[in-house]
């Protein structure tokens, strides 16, 4: 017993039943009275697989990845990994970014996204005094330049955007300068601009003009966003009840286990659910900062703002996204989407940022992080 709660002291029980609460109204979300339930039988297992790589991954000890070069030699591997999926991946939607293994598929871009906030925390960590110097700016936006090219040529636009947030918000953690961080927009800009006279698909500028006037194009481009805001306001109050959606389980609404779940949630459990949904979204951001605060080391701290950020800029993508504020990308909310690959990278970062939690500085206890 004294093995285990040394185990697992990091646990963070606030934490973990808040995830388990967002996951559970994302699963009823895909129930449907009438049809088929696929979705909903198959998500229940993937709650179950993450939570144990959540619980395993609590246990390792991750100070070797703070020294040494396992965070390149993961970063080597994530890359050839998206490389790879460019020439044998399963083709979904239009966009090239999975490997069919037969019970699921493996969506790299996912576990690319952890990886990068591991080589970041490490590259910023290790130059915290020299962080002033542009130079470190713009090799750390060389490590996320060659992941985010990589996911957005599949094409997926909404994890290279959510990769670039991830990237931006820990350049600003690690203590950038004014002007500095003046210049990061700047360039920024320039390649928004380069990006979409050069690289930008025809129908992501679509989607982008359609955004800027959803009702232009209701039956093409501006479909999916206007059934997704139709459906959001039919929610009213207290919604329409668990499994009678009439936007999302008779199909006016595409996609709504994953890319339009918080549509689809609204409609079903209106204003008063998705008050609860933030509430405990809330609840996970401000666990996950308060396990920063703590952390051991630079590196621990950096590693829990990249995590916190990671679910937040999925989060508020996601929900802009649905409710017409922010082009459709196709980005799925943390936690409730349906998927395998999304929901155990997000439940094995969080086991991570409470694993780094057990060696922490002693004057912070469990009891201690509970009472804050």
């Amino acid at each position: 017993m004294g093995q285990l709660r040394i185990l697992f002291g990091g646990f963070d029980a606030v934490l973990f039943f808040s995830m388990l609460g967002l996951t559970l109204m994302g699963l009823v979300t895909m129930y449907s009275h009438v049809g088929d339930n696929s979705f909903f039988n198959r998500q229940i297992l993937w709650i179950g697989i993450a939570s144990v790589v959540m619980f395993l991954a609590i246990i390792p000890d991750y100070r070797f990845l703070r020294s040494g070069n396992m965070a390149f030699y993961l970063y080597v591997a994530t890359v050839s990994l998206l490389i790879l999926v460019l020439f044998i991946g399963e083709i979904t939607l239009g966009a090239q970014s999975r490997f069919d293994l037969g019970f699921f598929s493996l969506q790299p871009s996912d576990p690319a996204k952890l990886v990068l906030i591991i080589v970041l925390a490490k590259y910023f960590a290790k130059r915290h005094e020299m962080i002033g110097d542009f130079k470190h700016i713009l090799v750390s936006g060389f490590y996320a330049v060659s992941i985010f090219g990589l996911v957005f040529i599949q094409p997926d636009f909404g994890s290279a955007i959510i990769l670039f947030f991830v990237w931006l918000g820990m350049v600003l953690v690690s203590g950038i300068k004014v002007r500095h961080l003046l210049s990061v927009f700047l360039l920024g800009v320039v390649a928004l601009g380069l990006m979409w006279q050069f690289a930008f698909q025809d129908y992501q500028k679509e989607r982008i003009m359609t955004f800027l006037d959803p009702l232009s194009d209701i039956q093409g481009a501006g479909y999916n966003a206007y059934q997704s805001t139709v459906a959001i306001g039919s929610g009213e109050l207290f919604g329409k009840g668990i499994g009678y959606g009439t936007q999302s389980k008779l199909l006016f609404l595409p996609e709504y286990e994953t890319d339009f779940i918080f549509a689809a949630f609204a409609e079903e459990w209106g204003l008063v659910g998705v008050g609860l949904m933030f509430t405990l979204f809330f609840i996970v951001v401000w666990r996950l900062l308060r396990h920063a605060v703590v952390g051991d080391t630079n590196f621990e701290r950096l590693f829990a703002s990249g995590v916190c950020m990671l679910l937040v800029a999925h989060f508020f993508v996601h929900i802009g996204m649905n409710i017409g504020l922010l082009p459709v990308t196709g980005t799925t909310i943390p936690f409730l989407s349906y998927g395998g690959s999304h929901l155990m990278t997000e439940f094995l970062a969080v086991g991570m940022v409470m694993g780094m939690r057990r060696y922490a500085p002693v004057r912070y206890q469990a009891s201690d992080l509970l009472e804050s």
